[in-house]
């Protein structure tokens, strides 16, 4: 995924469509010079409508798209006949898209299924035709209703990806290294930070033709759940992964330190994330020998199975691999 073809965020205008008036008329006909009223209700305005679609792993299509603007209902005519209704209007979008109130920011739904449809923007109701208020009392009501208007607001998508496992890591712990040695993907590598700055998506071939999809997503920072550095805009693609898979390298000070970091920073954003299967594996480790592991294994985090590993040297990779394809049947 380059970044030039991967957007994980839009924002438009969403306008559905005005309801048709209902129709004030009169029945007239040759020989029934005052019949009574008949005129037909408006129409309903289109809708704007999100639909799921499982070939969608982008927002790209949706990028140019400042304005969406449904049509508006027909108005009602005599006889009783109703207006058509506008044309829906209907955005199809990856699984794992958020809906949310651009102006405050509170989040409408998340479409989560293929072929799942939820109304985004509701169009305006037809306007009553004038035979709705003949009464007792109003036999020729000369009044019929206007059509509701339709809703302009603007409106923010958000994708999440969908990945078995999710790499959660600082900047520069070898993620990007590590999932292009392990799979087909092709991500940015770069001894700076945030070399990826866009999620990459890798399939990881396992025995007897099985795979599993990781995500290697932009690295965090102490106070990312807070915006710093790329701030949440990665934070949420760890949402949809069924593992996390912290990659701290050999040489960092403290591993245990970075890994409680990094753990805070997820609570931060979304307590639920800790509920999440956790895997520990140690880059960078291909110039450490048993002695020197062994003394290190004692500093690691208590309560989450860890392994050290070398992505440039291939060092446990098969096994890490075997944690991680164990780690999802039993999840």
């Amino acid at each position: 995924m380059a970044d030039s073809n991967f957007i994980d965020y839009v924002k438009f205008c969403s306008r559905s469509g005005a309801g048709g008036a209902g129709s004030l008329h009169f029945r007239r006909e040759k020989h029934v010079p005052k019949g009574g009223p008949d005129g037909g209700d408006g129409g309903r305005g289109g809708h704007i409508i999100l639909r799921g679609n499982a070939q969608h792993w982008t927002l790209l299509h949706l990028k140019y798209k400042k304005h969406v603007i449904a049509e508006a209902g027909k108005g009602g005519e005599g006889g009783r006949r109703t207006g058509a209704d506008g044309k829906d209007i209907i955005l199809d979008v990856p699984l794992g898209t958020v809906a949310k109130d651009a102006e405050t920011g509170e989040k409408r739904f998340e479409i989560t299924e293929d072929g799942q449809e939820v109304i985004l923007t509701k169009g305006g109701r037809g306007g009553l035709g004038n035979h709705h208020f003949k009464s007792a009392t109003n036999q020729a009501p000369h009044f019929a209703q206007p059509g509701e208007e339709g809703i302009e607001e603007w409106i923010i998508l958000e994708l999440k990806l969908l990945a078995d496992v999710g790499l959660v890591g600082f900047p520069n712990a070898g993620k990007s290294t590590l999932l292009s040695s392990i799979s087909a993907a092709k991500p940015e590598i770069g001894d700076y930070p945030f070399t990826t700055l866009v999620p990459n998506l890798g399939v990881v071939g396992y025995r007897d033709d099985k795979s599993f999809v990781m995500a290697d997503i932009p690295g965090i920072i102490e106070g990312a759940a807070e915006g710093k550095g790329l701030g949440i805009r990665f934070l949420r693609h760890i949402e949809r992964n069924s593992i996390l898979l912290f990659l701290i390298p050999a040489d960092a000070e403290s591993i245990a330190e970075q890994y409680k970091i990094l753990l805070g920073e997820l609570e931060k954003y979304n307590p639920e994330l800790l509920d999440k299967k956790r895997l520990l594996a140690i880059s960078k480790s291909d110039m450490l020998d048993d002695e020197l592991m062994a003394e290190m294994t004692q500093e690691l985090p208590k309560g989450i199975p860890s392994i050290f590993i070398s992505a440039v040297a291939q060092k446990n990779l098969d096994k890490l691999k075997d944690m991680i394809w164990q780690a999802i049947q039993e999840g």
